[in-house]
């Protein structure tokens, strides 16, 4: 009887046993490529704010592939045409999504590679990675990238109820201790079906979709786009763009070969080499580099390295309507004043901008009803919930930082 190795179990806090179907899957996880997401935040900086928000994309992507593994038994026992082949593409595409991610995911998306977003990269390391394994990534890629003619399964790994959102929702409202996000992820699978080539939700499913994309807006508000989250990150990007300065100007700073690399932003198109030396970086390498920095004689690069350590962040206020330029004026001129700084460079103190948050959105891959006489009705057309419609109109809010000593 032939034995393996290879078909493991990981404990999670939400869900309970995952376990690995097959070797494919199994030598995915263990790749080097995907075990880098252990270090790298799946929620960035919101461990500022919300302290138990240190969870990864490793927990994600596995917390994905299970309840794909739950949304595909689910629908093969409804008769839903998934073949072998099609199951296994399904787990590599939803396994792999966020392989790309950079250090603190969103944070420092481009930043450190201004031209290419985290799906390209990750398409990039699927490719890779198919190569590394002789072509067995072949359907996940077609799914990946929206080429199989099952809409469907596409629908499952990328739309506005896939298994990604799902999973982030759960995971990040039980890690953040923020109840309004809890969603009911198996109420929601149970109730998936597929009609006219498309993923639907069936009639008596619509409760558990209103629930989830309430959940959605609170926890964009409450979590994503907290105001202490949102200044930290900005800084964040504002300390790279400071690095990035410096090393033109052939300073030298310190850091890992991956993250100076990157900072002397040499590397032109984005090769195979490029994206061994991007696999090399993450959280880690930004941090170590903040705590050297912080000893560094230029005052800007010193100064935010020891604001985002020490959790010493400028002051942030959220409003309703475009802050007044001339408080803005107020703001700068006692930066100037107070800070030995160039004119040019009190932007990395004082600045203003605009987040927005659209729980649904009805012109992208609508969420459909699939009422019981066999029609499809958008989820806010049949809904009788007046948030629901209003959850489909985008929300800007405004927001200014300066140091908290200006007040």
């Amino acid at each position: 009887m032939s034995q393996t190795n290879k078909l493991k179990i990981f404990n999670d806090p939400i869900y309970g046993f995952i376990g690995t179907p097959n070797e494919l899957i199994f030598n995915l996880i263990a790749h080097p490529y995907f075990q880098r997401l252990r270090r790298i935040s799946q929620m960035g900086l919101s461990y500022l704010v919300y302290p138990g928000a240190h969870h990864t994309r490793f927990h994600h992507a596995l917390g994905s592939m299970y309840l794909m593994q739950r949304a595909i038994h689910i629908l093969k026992y409804k008769d839903v045409a998934i073949t072998e082949e099609e199951e296994n593409g399904l787990l590599c595409a939803i396994l792999l999504h966020d392989i790309g991610h950079g250090p603190f995911s969103h944070a420092l998306e481009h930043s450190l590679i201004p031209d290419f977003s985290h799906e390209q990269i990750s398409l990039l390391f699927m490719e890779q990675l198919n190569e590394a394994f002789d072509g067995q990534l072949e359907m996940g890629l077609q799914i990946f990238k929206g080429e199989h003619p099952k809409k469907y399964l596409n629908q499952l790994v990328s739309s506005q109820l896939d298994m990604d959102r799902l999973d982030y929702l759960k995971r990040d409202s039980f890690y953040t201790g923020v109840a309004e996000g809890n969603i009911s992820a198996e109420r929601l699978l149970t109730m998936l079906n597929v009609a006219d080539n498309e993923l639907v939700v069936e009639e008596k499913g619509l409760y558990p979709v209103e629930k989830f994309l309430m959940a959605r807006r609170f926890m964009y508000w409450q979590v994503y786009l907290h105001k202490t989250s949102l200044v930290a990150e900005v800084l964040l990007i504002k300390l790279m763009q400071r690095a990035k300065q410096l090393v033109e100007q052939g300073k030298d700073l310190g850091g890992s070969a991956a993250l100076m690399l990157f900072l002397r932003n040499t590397y032109g198109s984005f090769g195979k080499d490029h994206l061994e030396q991007f696999a090399h970086l993450d959280d880690v390498d930004i941090l170590s580099a903040l705590k050297e920095w912080k000893h560094h004689d230029d005052f800007i690069l010193s100064d935010l390295s020891k604001r985002l350590l020490n959790r010493e962040l400028l002051k942030v206020k959220l409003k309703d309507k475009p802050i007044h330029q001339d408080k803005l004026e107020q703001k700068k001129t006692w930066v100037k004043t107070n800070y030995p700084i160039e004119d040019s460079e009190v932007g990395y103190y004082v600045f203003d901008g605009e987040i927005s948050n659209q729980a649904y959105n009805t012109a992208h891959q609508n969420i459909h009803i699939l009422t019981k006489n066999g029609k499809l009705v958008d989820v806010a057309k049949a809904s009788d919930h007046f948030s629901l419609k209003a959850l489909s109109k985008k929300v800007v809010k405004y927001y200014v930082c300066y140091p908290k000593a200006s007040v």
